[in-house]
């Protein structure tokens, strides 16, 4: 199967239209009938739901639908990794990074790091700790940068100068606002809203001496964002890093801190036995010998 059928057949199971799909791709359209039918004999099974000129995907085709979108992004991924491998430092560098105090640091480096090497692009992918992992694990990215802890056995990993302090991020209305901290039995009495992320969660809990079932999580998320309108009512509170108060850039909003103090730190993390190109190799070295960290890093390079 050549990699310009997998384009083919997104085409057409974007338009759900043979006809259109054919003048995007400046195919003919019994060309490109020809190719999705063959396509489909070779898979062994039907990918569309055809209905007169209409074709829409089954089950099974959406199922198809994703890997297709993910065999060709490892294609391209695999193409630049061989263009960074040539004399000249060039190429792409496909890099996650949670949304927290990190980001503007992240920036300076890239900077830096792109007025010595101009012909290297940055693909940069935020999300979630899960999310990213998973696309780590999938070889869509070359490096994440994500809030520790993570899991040893799987990633290698460098440690970054940028800390944060877990606390609540509330409405200023409510009375949990003119607190100096939250403590542990404030901690339990509150509904709130907390990441999906189950290492941090227990990590966490751990730390302030609970089990997640002593919390009263109504919701969980992927990106914080999301959460601002519901701590704008007042009835929830979002069990975060300071960093994502920061981000909201709220007035209304405020941030008040465990106690006992609960500090993370950020990991620049890559998969354990993965090769990086000589671009993502010499990205990881300049943030490891960056003149903008403070503290030496505890890193398996």
């Amino acid at each position: 199967m050549e990699t310009r059928v997998l384009k083919y057949f997104l085409m057409v199971a974007e338009t759900n239209n043979i006809t259109e799909a054919a003048r995007r791709l400046h195919l003919t359209q019994p060309t490109l009938s020809r190719q999705i039918q063959d396509l489909e004999k070779e898979m062994g099974v039907a990918l569309f739901d055809r209905d007169r000129h209409q074709l829409r995907l089954n089950a099974t085709g959406i199922l198809f639908k994703q890997r297709a979108t993910t065999i060709l992004q490892l294609f391209d991924h695999a193409k630049q990794e061989l263009v960074s491998n040539q004399n000249e430092l060039s190429g792409v560098i496909n890099l996650g990074c949670v949304e927290s105090s990190v980001g503007p640091w992240l920036m300076k480096q890239v900077e830096v790091f792109q007025k010595i090497h101009p012909a290297v692009r940055i693909n940069l992918h935020d999300g979630d700790g899960d999310s990213l992992k998973n696309r780590l694990d999938e070889g869509l990215l070359d490096l994440a940068i994500l809030i520790e802890p993570v899991e040893a056995a799987k990633y290698n990993f460098l440690a970054l100068p940028i800390k944060e302090r877990w606390g609540l991020i509330m409405s200023k209305m409510v009375p949990e606002a003119r607190l100096k901290t939250i403590d542990q039995a404030t901690l339990t009495k509150l509904p709130l809203i907390i990441g999906h992320r189950s290492i941090v969660q227990d990590d966490l809990a751990e730390t302030v001496n609970l089990k997640r079932d002593d919390l009263n999580v109504k919701v969980t998320i992927n990106l914080p964002s999301v959460s601002k309108d519901l701590l704008l009512t007042g009835e929830y509170y979002h069990l975060g890093i300071e960093g994502v108060f920061k981000q909201f850039h709220d007035q209304r909003l405020t941030f008040v801190p465990l106690n006992p103090l609960i500090v993370s730190g950020h990991l620049l993390v890559w998969k354990k036995q993965q090769v990086l190109s000589n671009t993502a190799t010499a990205f990881l070295q300049a943030i490891n010998n960056s003149k903008f960290k403070k503290n030496k890093p505890s890193s398996r390079l």
